[in-house]
């Protein structure tokens, strides 16, 4: 039998067998870390002796989570860590103000390759999956022994292959997908395997959708989600790519683990009810909901498209009365963007706030955490008992397009109901 895709990428980077379940040590082509989980790694990477990075053009640093300094704790692990990367000459630094959320930024900066292993401080490294790289999450520790040595090891995970076939219909996006696919497998169905994502649907998708499929891989327990590359990526990364890369594609007789058909065609907006992203039900099964918060963004949905279809629905209308909406473009080049073409001023206009590139929403710690009893539709990754703030409080994950009809009505809606 052949291999597939995250075997291929595997087996490029080790002298060891490759087989699913074997432990092999790989050569890492790419380190990061954020302001949350580089303060940690800095530390180890002292305690082991260490004196210099492997490669500091091969490692990036990231103030994204806590970001502008939320309070003088989360000032100072960015102090430690801008220090850092000065002392260690990592160019791949981004103050605020030059960057944004880390899982956006790195595929936008076109640091993140096809046939590469990604290591990140943080679980939803399995986004940049998205561009046929092997990308997952890694505990500070594992990252700075990854730092030292340039090499980490890994369990070769088995393949669940998913194929999104049919015609997608209207309002239904990357999104639903993902959350339809998290709803039928569970929070544990694909727990350390890799998710390889293909299928018509997956062929004709745009980058963003992709990175949004890849991002909540996770959700489902996977070690990472991965999607081919194709002309669409070599698009993406023509005139980004700060290195030469050499793709690495499926063999046609792969060995999987499971093949997984799905017909999109007469799938709605989904959305996942409190308190896990396997609660998922369509949008006209959830019921008049009452909301007191909306967020669109993150690493999941701060991208163009997904700002361009929130301005959409929301511009020439106004968000409820007792609804709070924050809007958070993943990037400074996506803020740049809705600035240019007007979206702004349009989301401001309808009753929106629009904040600098930040994760603190997501994880309820920054600019947008919710009191006791609140209700949010957020586009986030996760909604788990007290992940936005109070532990009595509810997140509803949609959709762009769910979220911001949403935010019109203030109840949970399909958006073809204020289109």
């Amino acid at each position: 039998m052949g291999m597939t895709l995250a075997e291929k990428i595997i087996a490029r980077h080790t002298a060891d067998k490759v087989v699913a379940g074997a432990i092999v040590k790989v050569k890492v082509d790419f380190a990061f870390a954020n302001d949350i989980t580089a303060p940690m790694a800095i530390e180890d990477f002292y305690k082991m002796g260490a004196k210099k990075l492997f490669d500091p053009q091969r490692v990036s640093l990231i103030p994204d989570h806590f970001v502008p300094n939320k309070d003088i704790k989360s000032a100072e692990q960015s102090k430690m860590m801008k220090e850092f990367a000065v002392q260690h000459g990592v160019e791949y630094y981004y103050e605020v103000g030059r960057g944004g959320i880390e899982h956006a930024l790195l595929p936008e900066e076109g640091l993140v390759l096809p046939g590469e292993i990604i290591l990140g401080a943080d679980s939803h490294t399995c986004t940049h999956g998205a561009v046929g790289a092997f990308a997952t999450g890694v505990g500070s520790t594992d990252l700075a022994a990854a730092w030292v040595l340039g090499e980490t090891w890994f369990k070769v995970p088995h393949t669940i292959r998913v194929n999104f076939n049919g015609k997608l219909p209207e309002w239904v996006s990357a999104k639903d997908l993902i959350l339809y696919l998290i709803g039928k497998i569970g929070i544990d169905g694909a727990l350390y395997k890799a998710l390889e994502f293909g299928g018509k649907v997956v062929e004709d998708m745009n980058m963003d959708g992709r990175f949004t499929i890849c991002n909540m891989a996770i959700e489902a327990g996977a070690k990472t989600g991965i999607i081919p590359p194709d002309e669409t990526t070599f698009g993406f990364l023509k005139d980004r790519a700060k290195r030469d890369y050499e793709p690495l594609f499926p063999d046609n007789d792969a060995d999987y683990e499971q093949v997984i058909e799905i017909d999109v065609s007469n799938l709605t907006p989904q959305v996942a009810l409190p308190h896990l992203p396997s609660n998922v039900r369509p949008v006209g099964d959830v019921g008049r909901i009452k909301i007191d918060q909306v967020v669109i963004g993150s690493c999941t949905n701060g991208r163009d498209t997904d700002m361009e279809v929130t301005h959409r629905i929301l511009k020439g209308k106004k968000v409820a009365p007792w609804v709070r909406l924050i809007v958070v473009p993943a990037t400074q080049r996506v803020y740049l963007n809705m600035l240019e073409k007007g979206w702004v001023k349009d989301l401001i206009e309808a009753g929106a706030v629009v904040s600098t590139p930040t994760c603190g929403p997501c994880l309820g710690g920054h600019m947008g955490v919710l009191a006791k009893g609140e209700r949010a539709v957020s586009t986030t990754n996760r909604n788990f008992v007290g992940r936005m703030g109070h532990p009595e409080s509810e997140v509803y994950l949609s959709s762009p397009a769910v979220a911001a009809a949403s935010a019109i009505t203030g109840y949970i809606t399909d958006p073809a109901e204020v289109v």
